[in-house]
């Protein structure tokens, strides 16, 4: 797959070589605090940055988690991933280095991904599951044209804990290309 292109980022296929980048975002309890795992130690970073090359591979992949990087320089600050879910949906997620908030690479590796999934490949839907006190992600998401669904209980287990996500969802017909 050919890199994807964005104003402020590009998203491209992961490779074995990133796994200090990958490990630092990965490994991470600023960043992982957010997401749906707990940080990972380096062999388990390698573990799955292995994972993500093999999938990336198959002709018929499970999902597109590509490494963001700046347009000058190719180093991986963050992670984007599309993952199809059934014939006509998809679900979103996103993750900058803490060394990086801020800058509007979450907002615009979003856009990329959003791009991808609707024009390439012909999604309806998009969703992303957020939580509640992920105030910056929240934000990405409503200002890139997201709607709240609604609040999922006990959504995910992650860093000791259930925690709750916040449902959002972007339909085709209201996804705008050129929001900035």
């Amino acid at each position: 797959m050919d890199p994807l292109s964005g104003e402020r980022t590009t998203l491209r296929e992961f490779r074995t070589s990133d796994l200090d980048d990958y490990f630092a975002i990965a490994g991470d309890d600023r960043v992982t605090d957010w997401m749906a795992f707990d940080s990972y130690d380096r062999p388990k970073a390698e573990q799955n940055l292995a994972g993500i090359v093999r999938r990336s591979a198959q002709e018929d992949r499970p999902d597109y988690m590509l490494a963001v990087t700046r347009p000058d320089d190719d180093h991986v600050i963050g992670f984007a991933r599309i993952a199809p879910s059934g014939p006509w949906a998809a679900k979103l997620g996103y993750a900058i280095g803490a060394d990086h908030w801020g800058r509007g690479y979450a907002t615009d590796a979003a856009r990329v991904m959003l791009r991808f999934a609707f024009d390439t490949l012909g999604r309806h839907r998009v969703t992303a599951a957020i939580g509640p006190e992920n105030e910056a992600s929240i934000a990405v998401v409503k200002h890139l044209g997201f709607s709240y669904e609604g609040h999922l209980r006990d959504h995910v287990f992650t860093n000791g804990g259930w925690r709750d996500s916040l449902l959002y969802s972007l339909l085709e017909d209201e996804y705008a290309p050129a929001t900035t």
